[in-house]
């Protein structure tokens, strides 16, 4: 019994190690698993009719999808080209330390051609896909206004416009607050300036006045340096306005009385010979007798509703 299960052991051993000899175990705890019986498969047709389900039968302006082939190379970009890839063989030529390479495998002038196929390739698509709009019908440039659309609604607009002017009106405000705050300091200015101007005067005339009284002045020039009130019609053009008959008359009349013009200062002092003078004088007349009669009442006035009466009358 011991034998036939020691050359149990040795038989299994064996194949285990044949097995690790060929590479189909590996290190470690091997133990055996059930493989599943689900099993992967192609169905290319079932694919197919999937893929006709959730496809779109869209238009081309839809899609916009493109295959084209590369545009033309332009000259300057060909020239730019190989000057690139004579300075870059001239380096690698000059440096041994870098890793030498054949013009088509270089990397630097590699990732150089691949976007200028990128570029061209765009470049492309652009110039076939523009014929295509075109026979289409649709514009492909923008207007000339298209910068100046709103991108804003009109309700926000309005708001938008409400909120300048209120702050414009605030703007407005505050600077007519400020001219006539600064206009009240000017009028304050100039109001104190006069009236220092006119307590200068004021105290310059009594000191004039001192000194004539301590007899230190005997002429009065003071009381005519003193300067007249300028015309409020000074500086204005002169209006001819048609003065009536007899206000011209009262005029002429204060004008031979009173003179016209001139110094009218002292003018009118009674001296002995204007006191002596009684030309003008008139004696005063007895009071005739008016509409009165003697000891009667004058003539009575109409009563309101005639004189409505005469004054209809006369219309």
């Amino acid at each position: 019994m011991s034998e036939t299960s020691d050359s149990e052991y040795n038989s299994s051993d064996e194949e285990l190690q044949e097995a690790f000899a060929k590479g189909l175990l590996k290190p470690g705890l091997n133990l055996a698993v059930e493989t599943s019986g689900k099993q992967s498969k192609n169905c290319v047709s079932l694919m197919k009719q999937k893929l006709d389900e959730i496809k779109l039968n869209l238009s081309w302006i839809e899609r916009l999808d493109m295959v084209n082939a590369l545009a033309p190379l332009a000259p300057e970009l060909a020239l730019q080209m190989q000057e690139q890839e004579v300075r870059r063989a001239k380096q690698l030529q000059g440096n041994k330390k870098l890793p030498q390479y054949k013009p088509s495998e270089d990397p630097v002038l590699n990732d150089f051609r691949r976007e200028n196929m990128f570029h061209r390739q765009a470049q492309g698509a652009v110039m076939e896909g523009i014929n295509k709009l075109k026979k289409f019908g649709i514009s492909t440039f923008r207007p000339d206004d298209y910068f100046a659309e709103m991108a804003k609604s009109d309700d926000h607009m309005q708001k938008v416009r409400e909120n300048l002017m209120k702050k414009q009106v605030m703007t407005q405000r505050s600077e007519k607050v400020r001219q006539l705050r600064q206009q009240k300091k000017v009028a304050k200015q100039m109001q104190v300036e006069a009236t220092l101007k006119k307590h200068a005067e004021k105290r310059k005339f009594m000191e004039e006045v001192k000194k004539y009284r301590k007899g230190i002045r005997k002429d009065l020039d003071f009381l005519d340096d003193k300067k007249k009130p300028q015309d409020k019609s000074q500086g204005k053009p002169h209006i001819n306005r048609k003065i009536n008959s007899k206000a011209q008359l009262k005029m002429q009349m204060k004008a031979a009385k009173f003179g016209y013009g001139g110094k009218k200062r002292r003018s009118k002092w009674n001296t002995r010979s204007s006191s002596a003078d009684v030309s003008e004088y008139r004696r005063p007349e007895k009071p005739k007798e008016g509409r009165r009669g003697k000891g009667g009442k004058g003539k009575q006035r109409l009563g309101k509703n005639r004189r409505m009466q005469m004054k209809a009358k006369r219309k």
